[in-house]
């Protein structure tokens, strides 16, 4: 005997999705996109298709998976009444169907509890609001797709808000589509699902775009039009990159490179790290007191937050050829600024020591935290004009790619999120505290009013096929 199960009809978005058959399909970017339940029905038209077929649902907690799948999914296949042909294991989190699919719920808050998942073996995962994981625990959790089965596909699905650890990983594979290694383009696909495309929530509750276009601008940017540079827990919102202002330097804080003036002072600012990157920076301070951030030298694998492993000698040998043969630092009389942890000799020679040895010398920087993030907020501050008092060459990629996504320490409310790639933000802001500025308020420039070309809602999609 056949069981039905009242599935209900997918919007145009959740349709893309339930056809989608790429390897990674990232779903969603805003709030109130129909997420959840486009993820309970591709398991239940998977688990119901494929006898046997191993899925997996992921949420950052417990309760957030309780509330958004395992309640729902108790009521959508009548779970624990008379009769009920799908049985579900308490203790073991997994709803098992007639054919011998399965469908098993895990969370995930550190990175550390994927450890329980190194032995599970799964065809499809779900990592539901995926940026609110790292990037560690996203490659842990992908590493348990690896079923066997010719017959059944093998693919990961991540709905997705702006915000979260997750956050810049997420947006390079699926919105800024870059890809590194062995990543393969042909592979991912993105299909953007804003409130305005889910029907069934706009006719129930009307009051919730309301309520979404009420928010302060950062939150309303996110989460009504999936604004993937905006998101909930950034610290730095004044931040803005547009390629369009390179030249004229307006409303933009990423410039072009250019010959930096001979009087202009210049400094070298320093961050050491072995198994985590270290970070170099060169400034240049011109006659009014604005900072240009003009060089960098990460020492980060290529993979985030993965320092080189190498010594202090070899990173001074590096710093003293850069300065030898960059055109805006030969010559110069650089001053070096540094985190005062480099003169510990608590465990013997201490760096800047090491560091001396190659001619390298340094200076201890105030390593004052919150006064240091409030220097970063001033210096990124925009006056009337639009000119800000900090700009950053485009050749300096890893600001450009780390200082956006630094999010606020869930304990630690005011300050930055150390677990995350902190360290040129550390380096930076030893030399904005060299160079403290008075309290400047943020100008920003408006979401236009009237956007006729619908350039600031325009969903991203991607064609699909056959439900699969």
């Amino acid at each position: 005997m056949s069981t039905v199960i009242e599935l209900g009809t997918p919007n145009e978005k959740q349709d893309l999705f339930l056809r989608d058959t790429h390897r990674h399909v990232g779903f969603g970017g805003a709030r109130g996109g129909g997420k959840s339940w486009a993820v309970r029905t591709k398991a239940v038209l998977l688990a119901s298709k494929y006898p046997e077929i191993s899925q997996m649902i992921v949420r950052k907690s417990f309760p957030e998976l309780e509330a958004n799948h395992i309640a729902p999914f108790r009521k959508l296949l009548g779970i624990g009444r008379p009769g009920c042909p799908f049985k579900f294991n308490e203790s073991k989190k997994i709803i098992r169907f007639p054919n011998g699919s399965t469908i098993r719920f895990a969370y995930c808050d550190r990175d550390s509890d994927t450890d329980r998942y190194q032995g599970t073996e799964v065809d499809v995962l779900y990592l539901d609001e995926a940026t609110q994981l790292s990037e560690q625990q996203i490659h842990d959790l992908n590493a348990c797709v690896r079923g066997t089965n010719p017959k059944f596909p093998l693919r990961t699905y991540y709905t997705c808000n702006p915000g979260g650890k997750g956050h810049a990983y997420i947006k390079r594979l699926f919105v800024d589509r870059q890809y590194v290694g062995k990543e393969k383009p042909e592979q991912y696909s993105y299909i953007q699902s804003l409130v305005y495309d889910n029907k069934v929530l706009m006719e129930a509750h009307p009051e919730y775009v309301d309520e979404l276009e009420n928010l302060p601008e950062a939150r309303r940017r996110a989460w009504l039009y999936g604004d993937w540079d905006s998101f909930v827990g950034q610290v730095f919102v004044e931040w803005r990159d547009d390629s369009n202002h390179y030249q004229d330097r307006r409303w933009t804080h990423v410039i072009d490179d250019f010959p930096v003036d001979a009087s202009w002072k210049i400094y070298r600012s320093f961050d050491f790290g072995y198994a985590k990157p270290f970070s170099v920076g060169w400034y240049a301070v011109d006659h009014s007191n604005r900072i240009y951030r003009i060089r960098e030298y990460y020492g980060c694998t290529g993979e985030p937050n993965v320092g080189l492993m190498i010594t202090p000698q070899e990173i001074a040998k590096t710093i003293r050829e850069i300065e030898s043969t960059d055109p805006n630092l030969k010559g110069k009389t650089i001053a070096g600024i540094a985190d005062p942890a480099i003169w510990d000799k608590s465990h013997g020679e201490s760096i800047a020591e090491m560091m001396e040895q190659e001619r390298i010398y340094f200076s201890p920087g105030d390593h004052a935290r919150l006064a240091g993030k409030m220097q970063f907020h001033y210096r990124l501050a925009f006056d009337s004009m639009g000119i800000p008092m900090f700009y950053c060459f485009k050749s300096c990629r890893h600001f450009i790619r780390t200082i956006p996504i630094l999010i606020y320490d869930e304990k630690k409310v005011e300050d930055i999120d150390t677990t995350l790639e902190d360290h040129i933000y550390d380096e930076a802001r030893y030399l904005f505290m060299e160079h403290p500025l008075n309290p400047r308020k943020d100008i920003q420039k408006q979401m236009p009013a009237d956007d006729p070309l619908n350039q600031w809602t325009t969903p991203r999609t991607t064609r699909g096929g056959i439900y699969a």
